[in-house]
């Protein structure tokens, strides 16, 4: 008896040990959150010999913060979904990332999902992909449906600069000042660019990032005097405010037009007052690019395999499983957010989401023109310059919009060359 029990021991310790573990870390925000339950729930209850443990975040500052220690630590998940493009270098300096185009079927399965497109804005200058293109957050302008029609604007005459400002010194006539048609942030933190400065100058250069191919600072081109230009000029003649507000001013009517993505639209949902009415609009841009395709900042997240996995295989087909039709449609209704997936408007499984939440349909048709940002270790320092003179000469005009943006091209060059 005492044998066959142990015999039965075993067998069900060589069970145990055949079964792999997957570490899994999703986003923390409470909609990552319920899709990542429920997607790990589903999982493990179809995979018996592959299970995922799904853990909470490391609370830090910042995801990227977390997952460098976690590499120089040797700690990190398997798996982790909330992997920001512009981050992706240092990561891959610390050797901490899987190189994902070895994974088997890799590279047809991302194609068909995502398009080629996509695939090429995520290849590492090494050739190397480290990082699963997963999902995206267009910044469109929302603005408000009642209070431009009541200044008499029509919404079309925001896509370019100057019907912009015109609209803009209409509403500061028709309400004496009291309203602004748009107030962008004056706060000087460096990733606030990334919703006026940075998402003009995608529109305005037609999809350029920052850096050109041989990461050498481009932004200091005709784009981006034209961008630092219009902004100026918006506080130059009293049309955006300077002062920092506790108040939300798009729902309290003093401002008509804002930034908004689709991870704004829950927020709106559950805080717009009773009888609010919005609409979305691409970025406007200078009235040379009328009429062309506009890009503008995706907002990026992904997916990716770390190196210190000895599950890459097994953490693939998990991923793709997270990648798959129904679970990017199950992602869309939690989340409000537009996964990189192609032909979501024609796709039954998509209907019923986009018929509940028509909000979401501008974003879609958006999300075929977007741009994340470079890969680069230096991202935050050039940010950081360009916002510090975003404050000086485009808020404050303490010098020309040209003279600060060269200023602010000047320091990029100098932190990728390694003067500082």
């Amino acid at each position: 008896m005492i044998r066959a029990l142990t015999l039965l021991a075993l067998l069900a310790l060589g069970a145990a040990s055949a079964q792999t573990t997957i570490t899994f870390w999703p986003s923390s925000n409470p909609e990552e959150i319920a899709f990542a339950t429920q997607v790990v729930t589903d999982w493990n209850a179809a995979n018996p010999d592959i299970q995922i443990r799904m853990q909470p975040l490391p609370a830090s500052r910042s995801t990227e913060e977390v997952l460098l220690a976690a590499i120089a630590a040797r700690t990190t998940p398997d798996v982790a979904a909330n992997i920001y493009p512009g981050a992706i270098s240092q990561f891959v300096d610390a050797g901490g990332l899987f190189e994902h185009e070895t994974l088997d079927g890799f590279v047809p399965f991302m194609t068909e999902r995502s398009g080629e497109g996509v695939m090429g804005l995520y290849t590492h200058p090494t050739g190397h992909v480290y990082q699963i293109p997963w999902k995206a957050n267009p910044v469109m302008f929302a603005y408000n449906v009642t209070l431009l029609a009541e200044a008499g604007i029509e919404p079309e005459q925001l896509a370019t600069y100057s019907g912009f400002l015109a609209a803009a010194r209409t509403v500061h006539e028709h309400w004496g000042g009291a309203k602004h048609l748009y107030a962008p942030s004056v706060d000087v933190t460096w990733w606030q660019r990334f919703f006026d400065f940075y998402t003009l100058y995608i529109a305005a250069s037609g999809g350029q990032t920052l850096l050109g191919e041989d990461g050498a600072v481009i932004f200091d081109g005709q784009a981006g005097q034209e961008v630092f230009e219009f902004l100026a000029t918006l506080f130059r003649e009293g049309l955006s405010p300077k002062g920092q507000t506790a108040q939300n001013r798009f729902f309290g009517g003093t401002a008509l037009v804002e930034q908004a993505g689709p991870f704004t639209m829950p927020f709106y949902e559950r805080n717009a007052p009773e009888g609010f009415e919005f609409a979305l609009i691409a970025p406007p841009v200078p009235d040379h690019r009328a009429g062309e395709d506009v890009f503008t900042y995706g907002d990026p997240k992904n997916i990716a395999i770390f190196s210190n996995s000895r599950h890459a295989d097994a953490s693939w087909e998990f991923i793709r499983f997270i990648l798959a039709p129904e679970n990017d449609a199950r992602f869309m209704r939690i989340t409000g957010q537009i996964p990189y997936r192609l032909g979501m408007e024609e796709d039954p499984l998509f209907a019923d989401i986009l018929a509940d939440r028509p909000n979401l349909q501008p974003f879609l048709r958006q999300n075929a023109f977007t741009r994340g940002v470079d890969d680069t270790p230096y991202l935050i320092e050039i940010f950081t310059a360009i916002s510090r003179e975003y404050e000086a000469a485009v808020v404050q005009g303490a010098r020309s919009p040209e003279e600060g943006l060269r200023r602010a091209a000047q320091r990029a060059r100098d932190i990728v060359s390694g003067f500082y």
